[in-house]
């Protein structure tokens, strides 16, 4: 109400902030205070302007109380704003600590959602691609599935820059094809052995190689191929890779060996079986007569009797 003009030449919240400070009231704001307003803005032409719109503006005057709480708001709206930037500062370190390869992917802060949200990066690794692609909608999910309606194509991977990107019928595709590479580097950030985010690169390019080919047809590279380069890349920094791998010629021998213990194994306990004779097969004792063998021995004795009478 007091100085309208102000927040057309100054979009910015935190800079309108210093602004309103510096100025406090209009009426004394006079050519002694350009260079504090310079300092503020960053350049004369702009102090000068403000200086021009102070003068012919058409807002109200206003109060000593009230300009003191004006002040004391804009004090802390500068506090809020510097303490979102010490966050916006120790989320890029930490996550570049954390989960490079994820962070350059999809950005700083969706990574630390979906990490939030599934409550560690281990938990994030272990999430399938359809997982990730819909964490964040679960309600919209549980709600299309008791109406048998559409389920949602998107959570919290909305708010990447690719699938702003992307066309309305495209945007589905992306989603899986983004949450799909997501997996992927959430898995590499967890159970590697080096802090690179050049897998994160490489499957960025592949994204957007992707949205190219949905507009283009131009056919991308394949996963396999550009997983082999950036293992030579690795190899060129020094970076171990192969420290958790075998070579396929090794994996297969392991097999074999295990085979072959298996089988020997099981020849000897058919050996022992074969030659430990129990003791009851070795001294068996006379099966008893039952009492129906007896009784038909006695009638066949009757039977001879009474022929011989």
């Amino acid at each position: 109400m007091h100085f309208p003009e102000l927040s057309k030449i100054v979009p910015d919240n935190r800079t309108f902030a210093k602004l309103v400070k510096v100025i406090g009231d209009k009426e004394q704001f006079s050519e002694e205070h350009l260079p504090a307003v310079e300092e503020v803005v960053g350049s004369a032409e702009k102090a000068q302007e403000i200086l021009e719109a102070a003068r012919a503006s058409m807002g109200t005057d206003i109060s000593q109380i009230d300009l003191v709480n004006i002040e004391m708001f804009a004090d802390r709206v500068i506090k809020l704003a510097d303490y979102r930037e010490q966050l916006h500062d120790y989320l890029l370190t930490k996550m570049t600590a954390v989960a490079p390869n994820l962070s350059t992917l999809i950005g700083e802060q969706v990574a630390a959602r979906l990490i939030s949200h599934a409550g560690s990066l281990t938990n994030l690794a272990k999430y399938p691609a359809s997982t990730v692609q819909i964490l964040g909608a679960e309600k919209a999910l549980f709600r299309a599935l008791k109406t048998k309606g559409n389920t949602p194509k998107y959570g919290l991977i909305f708010h990447s820059s690719f699938i702003g990107k992307a066309n309305t019928k495209n945007k589905g595709r992306i989603s899986r094809y983004l949450a799909n590479k997501c997996s992927i580097a959430a898995r590499i950030d967890c159970f590697g052995d080096f802090n690179s985010n050049k897998f994160g690169e490489k499957l960025k390019e592949q994204v957007e190689e992707r949205l190219n080919f949905y507009d283009t047809g131009n056919a991308p590279k394949k996963n396999i191929d550009v997983m082999h380069e950036v293992l030579e890349e690795v190899k060129k920094d020094g970076l171990s890779v192969e420290s958790k791998k075998r070579p396929a010629q090794g994996d297969a021998d392991d097999k074999k060996d295990k085979k072959k213990k298996k089988k020997e194994k099981k020849e000897k306990k058919s050996k022992k079986e074969s030659s430990e004779v129990p003791e009851q097969m070795e001294v068996e004792a006379a099966p008893e007569p039952s009492p129906s063998s007896e009784k038909k021995k006695k009638k066949k004795k009757k039977s001879k009797k009474e022929d011989s009478d």
